[in-house]
């Protein structure tokens, strides 16, 4: 392949957006977006925009200056550096200026997704922190981007480097998808059983209006299966063993409520600590001035580990066996739970294999593997209340280890727990499955992409790569 050189304002336009007051700032409208919400879609995470401007301010803007338009790309580029995302079809939003740098008006010497992809690459990144000024809070300069050289093949090569990289990118992307899919399906039912209690408050509705046990037996199956009860008819007749099944399941419910320290409960449940259903750890780092603790051994995570990764399947850090041994009571094994409780609280994780955690995690290995998924769910629920424990008396939010233990969680009939298990049992392998395939792929993306910019290899060889592995 050849590379002909360039630098970025020869082949695209490299600005900022109109200015936007606070004053502007609505309540609903056009998506406002800062250097947050440009990550968060940069990694395909929900958007949580909570500033708006008028669709008219948009419309107004958009004539005069323009808006961001199918192909463009935004850069991050005051604190988090160097974060890019291209903009879609179906994207509509508006962002604010200096925070975020606007590549834009591509020429025919280059594609916006080749510039895309080399802004993904090793190269860019170590470019633009060459780039970067300042030093308590880095920053990059439209001048200075301007200036970049960048090494350019024919449009030819350009589209075969962006559909390599964008097929691996939306594979990626489907399987996050799926995923989200999968545990929204484990969490309707956790919140249906264990937040709402509809079982048993279907059968507590049949037997305050005269119905017999019977009766609320079948309307507790139509709320756990979401069947009415020419649906269950039907179903009795056909998968008579599943039917049978089903009402063994709604006969694990009991018909009352009762109070407690919670609020009310299902009848005969309980009410437990945190500690009381799990052994929780408080992780701690191993000395920095004894770097033979540090190696490739044990997974060593922290919060940035966890964000968006239901299963920790890798980490930046690792420690060595020596330091894994120098604080063993700290080594949490497979199926914990780990949860943040120091500066970003309430981010929720499940170890994939033995590891250890800084000091800002406390983790819960669940005394009974059937409380493994109603526990991670309980956490994830738990967030607004650790932020308001973490909130008293401290400029950083923290939740000390022995308040985290502490926290009281309803316990549930064991019978239910274990049901629950086990039906959340082939959703949560079916997303470790896609995560650890998800992993694959970024590595073979991201192991590829700064050859095939550099043309260390070539298309052909790539894509044997790709057919080998992928």
């Amino acid at each position: 392949m050849s590379f002909k050189t360039y630098a970025l304002e020869d082949v695209l336009e490299i600005t900022s957006s109109k200015r936007i007051k606070m004053a502007d700032y609505v309540q609903s409208g056009i998506p406002f977006y800062r250097s947050k919400e440009i990550i968060e879609k940069s990694n395909n995470q929900p958007v949580s925009t909570d500033i708006f401007i008028t669709c008219e301010h948009f419309d107004k803007i958009k004539m005069k200056f323009g808006a961001p338009e199918a192909g463009d790309i935004l850069l991050t580029s005051v604190g988090t550096l160097g974060v890019s995302y291209q903009v879609s079809d179906d994207d509509l939003f508006y962002f604010k200026d200096g925070n975020l740098t606007w590549f834009r008006n591509f020429n025919n010497r280059v594609l916006s997704g080749y510039i895309y992809c080399w802004l993904k690459s090793p190269s860019a990144r170590k470019k633009l922190d060459e780039i970067s000024i300042g030093t308590t809070q880095r920053a990059l300069t439209i001048a200075s981007l301007k200036k970049i050289l960048i090494k350019i093949p024919s449009l030819d090569v350009q589209k075969k480097i962006v559909f390599i990289y964008e097929s691996l990118s939306k594979k990626i992307i489907n399987n996050g998808k799926i995923n989200q899919t999968l545990e929204q399906m484990a969490q309707v039912l956790f919140k249906s059983w264990f937040v709402d209690f509809e079982p048993v408050k279907a059968k507590i509705a049949v037997l305050e209006a005269g119905g017999s046990q019977e009766d609320a037996t079948r309307a507790a199956m139509t709320a756990i299966s979401g069947k009415d009860a020419d649906a269950l008819a039907v179903f009795e007749r056909e998968h008579p063993e599943q039917y049978a099944q089903l009402k063994a399941t709604a006969e694990l419910f009991p018909a009352a409520m009762q109070d407690s320290e919670l609020g009310a409960i299902p009848k005969g449940w309980g009410v437990a600590s945190i500690s009381e259903m799990g052994k929780v750890t408080c992780g701690k780092t191993p000395s920095k001035k004894e770097p033979e603790y540090y190696g490739s051994d044990v997974p060593f995570i922290k919060i940035p580990d966890m964000h968006g990764q239901l299963f920790v399947l890798k980490t930046n850090e690792y420690l060595s066996e020596a330091g894994s041994k120098s604080q063993l009571k700290k080594l949490v094994p497979a199926n914990s739970i780990c949860v943040s409780c120091i500066a970003t609280i309430g981010v929720v994780s499940i170890t994939n294999e033995p590891s250890h955690t800084n000091q800002q995690i406390n983790s819960v290995t669940p005394h009974k593997s059937s409380l493994l998924y109603y526990l991670y769910f309980c956490m994830l629920g738990l967030k607004d209340h650790l932020h308001i424990l973490g909130s008293a008396g401290s400029a950083t939010l923290n939740v000390n280890t022995s308040t985290f233990s502490g926290i009281k969680i309803a316990q549930p009939d064991a019978k239910v727990l274990e049901l629950f298990h086990a039906k959340c049992t082939h959703l949560f392998n079916e997303i470790k499955s896609l995560s650890v395939q998800t992993e694959s792929l970024t590595q073979l993306r991201d192991t590829l992409l700064p050859k095939l910019l550099s043309g260390e290899i070539t298309l052909p060889e790539a894509e044997q790569i790709i057919s080998e592995e992928a």
